[in-house]
């Protein structure tokens, strides 16, 4: 089961915590010494941005398929908080820049040594800045792709194991992205949503029906998982969804958002007798986020129009940081995942 680290960093004290949370992320993604030590160091920069410019944060650490949906799995660390946010984020990246009399190199040195790097602040509203680290250093020519996956994952109650997965596929032109969230919390849950993660590379090939269907026997004998299943077939322009249980999904198509309904059940333990695909267009201007139940009920999709070109792992951590505060915490594991389209100037 992977682990997830929910850092709460609000004195000099808990820096330390980030740096031994990367550290062990990097040992679990495979890292070797020298891109663990890059991985250490962009927590302890981020976890030290927290606390010079927003009063405190918290850093998200974990191992997660990367961005393109092929290779090992990469070190993320996602630096979340409510502060005043930046007015101007371009100079705040430059090296030198500093608003509290230091060197000035926190942000920019983090982007130069991860292999992604990507930030969204609004003033008043608070920053998140997001960092991936794989086994080798940042290639200089990437193949293409034409979307991108990411999200966040937040176990309940600074829990050591999340009862949420997410994950991405690519096979062919098919690109699969899944949300599972097992049933309750903690390492029974883990389990569960582990199983579908697991199973979910075996059937990348399959429609979103097919993969549920493959799911629920490959979960029996777990608790069980809600499970949203997005595919997009790049060739045909098309995205086909299909879900079961309490896990949310919507699509923005232009300025508008709709609803993507799942089937009620519980994968693993009860199945619809009928399960079909959702067949939708797919464009420039689509954003899909899938999410667990851990978000509020009404929560509001990100209205940012800077986030529809974000790494979409930024966009997933916007999305949990809006919809939740210190007066009102998330109450499950919460996981969210967003599919965008990749930007004309991104590969």
């Amino acid at each position: 089961m992977p682990r997830v680290w929910d850092v709460p960093v609000h004195d000099s004290t808990r820096v330390r915590d980030a740096r031994v949370a990367a550290e062990a992320a990097a040992r679990l993604a495979g890292l070797d010494e020298s891109r663990t030590a890059s991985a250490a160091l962009v927590a302890t920069e981020l976890a030290t941005n927290l606390l010079k410019h927003a009063h405190g944060g918290q850093l998200l650490v974990d191992t997660v398929a990367p961005p393109g949906g092929r290779g090992g799995p990469v070190v993320q660390i996602a630096a979340v908080d409510h502060g005043p946010g930046m007015a101007d984020v371009t100079t705040a990246l430059g090296d030198g820049f500093s608003t509290t009399g230091s060197l000035g190199a926190g942000l920019g040195t983090c982007r130069r040594v991860a292999d992604d790097f990507d930030l969204h602040s609004a003033p008043g509203r608070g920053t998140v800045a997001l960092a991936r680290l794989g086994a080798a250093a940042k290639a200089t020519v990437r193949e293409p792709v034409a979307a991108r996956a990411g999200g966040v994952n937040v176990p309940f109650a600074g829990a050591e194991y999340s009862g949420d997965a997410w994950t991405w596929v690519r096979a062919d032109d098919r690109l699969t992205l899944m949300l599972a969230d097992g049933l309750g919390h903690g390492p029974e849950a883990a389990r569960a949503s582990t199983a579908a993660v697991e199973e979910l590379h075996r059937s990348a090939r399959h429609t979103p029906a097919e993969v549920l269907r493959r799911l629920h026997e490959a979960l029996r004998g777990t608790r069980g998982a809600a499970v949203a299943v997005a595919q997009l077939d790049v060739s045909a322009g098309r995205l086909r969804f299909a879900g079961i249980g309490n896990v949310g999904a919507r699509l923005r198509e232009g300025d508008s958002w709709r609803h993507l309904l799942s089937r009620p059940g519980i994968v693993g333990v009860h199945r619809p007798g009928h399960l079909g695909d959702t067949e939708v267009p797919w464009a420039a201007d689509r954003l899909l986020v899938l999410h667990s139940d851990g978000l509020p009920s009404r929560w509001t999709p990100p209205s940012d129009p800077r986030l529809w070109t974000a790494d979409p792992a930024v966009t997933a951590a916007v999305t949990v940081r809006d919809a939740s505060s210190s007066a009102r915490p998330v109450r499950d594991d919460t996981a969210v995942a967003v599919l965008s389209p990749s930007p004309p100037d991104r590969p």
